[in-house]
């Protein structure tokens, strides 16, 4: 089957896409690594001194 003359080749349009692509760069993602380790990090201190104040009692 043929596009309309003028106007998109569907076989074309399906694989190729109009929209911007947009590059993370790699200090963002290592930014948010950090973060997440740091988070994680200090959830674990938080349940450690619970433990800690709950083998006290």
């Amino acid at each position: 089957m043929r596009a309309v003359k003028g106007g998109p080749d569907p076989a074309n349009e399906a694989l190729s896409s109009n929209r911007p692509f947009h590059r993370t760069s790699l200090q963002e993602f290592a930014m948010a690594d950090l973060a997440f380790v740091v988070t994680v990090l200090a959830a674990f201190a938080l349940v450690a001194l619970f433990a800690k104040g709950v083998t006290k009692l």
